[in-house]
């Protein structure tokens, strides 16, 4: 742990435009501006200014607000397409089940994706800091448009999860190379404005996506759920094409190489994992011999897959990802992020609709509230950090998630629907506060070069974390649920979560004991999740405590850098 003071982190904001590389780390594998392997000078006037000729840093694009608009534009849309997938598709399943069958693997159709983007946000990066972000993300928005065209034409469900998982392979590039692309763009001081304008992109379509999913499967045909994204889509492939200009950078030495077996093997590791993590439980019992067999052809992998990128010259998930403490505590603390967003994403619907009785658009509107406090907080953070530092602004986020959490337990039963609304409005105050200083901070401490790379790494944590939860809360929420249902009143109760919802949503099958019964049942089930994210912000809190140093060694930015104009050349004065 550094000894030394926090308030450092901001020495790439223009407050400390003569120094070469603001901030140093006591960790000798990230020193300020240093690349591992690359013949860094560890200072970023030492960085030459086209960016990844040798590894070391290069600054983020620096180039008028009115020059930059087209591509936050399609920034926005690229993401807005990875964001509203998921939501737009929930509101449909009914009527994509009762056209093409398949009940009992209609769950595939959002797992399938999530693996695919997964599992392909490290090999995304990397190849966006060897060939550039401009490729990538055009490879990544024309996957996901063939997907989307495929997914509306399927004849059945195995061929519709089959191209779901087309989608993600593009949607893995879109989250990946977006991020990384609003880093490049904009210098430290002003990416929480990039940032929070992403987050409202995800806010917002956490709101829409139900709504006009809901509209196009009841008054048009689930089919068009996916054909909307082609209009999207092409504005921001046009966009990009148009107004994206990356500056042309050294010719290397030897001709880049991509760590194929490596890729692979990351993505075969990362595919069987989250198999197991997404069906254990579900499609079959935790100890049978599918889960086991899963998890231990998946630790075999992951053994192969050190193997192979320890050995690789350009490895996919290169070592200093977690040399670096760092980026190493960030991804930790994003992984357990990944872990407790489980609790109000997936739980509190099924809280506000079985305990509080709410309709599903009413409970939507309890979750949603989460949304629109997140990028205020995340808006305004820079504002904070800018004063403490990075470390300490995540800190006190992640402390106060962690008492609001807490207090979930603690509502009443069953309470007003108000009561979880202003707990989730002043979680997603919290969160906003904690993660965006880790994202703009992180990526602050590296150059062009490995800014892709480092982004990959944060997501991949996060999304393994939201797995991890989404396996293990579901068990704790279970198992709660199984052992109050020992001591029922009456018998013939269902028996997990999922059944139990769907019964409260017909009370008068049920007697009003027993009704009363199953509602207390799921709100302790409820509760323990809230505990268990609570732990999860607490393991986030330890991995900032203990190993991200005081102060992040941020890179002053002071070259030029990629034009987001029509001529590749312009430059424009740095701000």
């Amino acid at each position: 742990m550094s000894g030394t003071d926090d308030k450092s982190d901001v020495g790439a904001d223009g407050t400390r435009a003569g120094d070469t590389a603001a901030d140093t780390d006591a960790n000798p594998d990230a020193g300020a501006g240093s690349a591992p392997g690359a013949g860094g000078t560890g200072t970023a006037a030492g960085a030459k200014a086209g960016p990844g000729g040798d590894g070391t840093a290069a600054p983020p694009a620096l180039t008028t607000p009115r020059g930059r608009r087209p591509v936050v534009a399609a920034l926005m849309l690229g993401m807005a397409l990875a964001a509203i997938d998921g939501t737009i598709v929930s509101t449909a399943v009914p009527q994509i089940v009762g056209d093409l069958g398949g009940l009992a693997v209609f769950s595939w159709l959002f797992s399938g994706y999530l693996l695919a983007v997964t599992v392909t946000l490290p090999l995304y990066g990397k190849l966006s800091d060897t060939f550039g972000r401009k490729p990538v993300l055009i490879a990544g928005i024309i996957l996901f448009l063939i997907g989307s065209v495929l997914c509306a034409a399927a004849w059945n469900m195995a061929a519709l999860i089959a191209f779901r998982i087309v989608q993600g392979l593009g949607g893995g590039a879109l989250q990946g190379t977006v991020q990384t692309i609003a880093a490049d763009l904009y210098p430290l001081k002003e990416r929480p404005r990039i940032q929070a304008k992403l987050s409202t992109v995800w806010a917002t379509s956490a709101v829409a996506g139900p709504v006009v999913g809901g509209l196009l499967a009841g008054y048009a045909d689930w089919r068009w759920i996916f054909l909307i994204n082609l209009p999207v889509g092409a504005v921001a492939l046009w966009l990009v094409v148009r107004h994206l200009h990356e500056p042309s950078r050294p010719r290397p030495a030897a001709r880049p190489r991509v760590d194929w077996a490596g890729a692979l093997a990351v993505f075969a590791t990362g595919a069987l994992l989250l198999t197991a993590l997404v069906q254990g439980g579900v499609a079959w019992p935790w100890l049978s011999p599918p889960s086991l067999g899963l998890f231990g052809a998946s630790a075999v992998l992951a053994a192969l897959t050190v193997v192979i990128e320890r050995r690789a010259a350009e490895p996919i998930i290169p070592g200093w990802v977690w040399r670096r403490r760092t980026i190493a505590s960030v991804n930790l603390a994003l992984g357990a992020l990944g872990l407790l967003m489980v609790a109000p994403t997936v739980f509190l619907p099924t809280y506000a609709q079985s305990v509080l009785g709410l309709g599903p658009i009413a409970a939507g509107f309890v979750l949603s509230v989460m949304t629109l406090s997140w990028p205020v907080t995340a808006a305004l953070s820079d504002r904070v950090y800018n004063r403490i530092g990075f470390r300490l602004t995540a800190i006190i986020g992640i402390g106060a998630a962690l008492l609001i959490l807490l207090a979930f337990p603690l509502l009443p039963y069953p309470g007003e629907p108000w009561h979880p609304a202003v707990l989730m409005l002043l979680l997603g105050a919290a969160l906003g506060l904690f993660q965006l200083p880790l994202i703009v901070g992180v990526q602050s401490t590296v150059g062009w070069a490995e800014r892709g790379t480092t982004t990959a790494s944060v997501l991949f944590c996060r999304q393994v974390g939201q797995s991890i939860g989404a396996a293990v809360f579901g068990a704790v929420a279970n198992g709660v649920l199984a052992a109050r249902l020992l001591d029922a009143p009456v018998t013939g109760l269902p028996d997990d979560l999922d059944a139990v919802a769907r019964a409260l949503e017909d009370p008068g099958a049920l007697s009003a004991a027993a009704t009363d019964y199953l509602r207390r049942a799921v709100d302790s089930a409820v509760d323990h999740v809230y505990i268990g994210a609570a732990g999860a912000a607490a393991l986030a809190l330890l991995a900032l405590i203990t190993l991200a140093p005081r102060r992040f060694p941020v890179i002053t930015e002071t070259a030029v850098a990629p034009t987001t104009t029509g001529a590749a050349d312009r430059q424009d004065s740095p701000s």
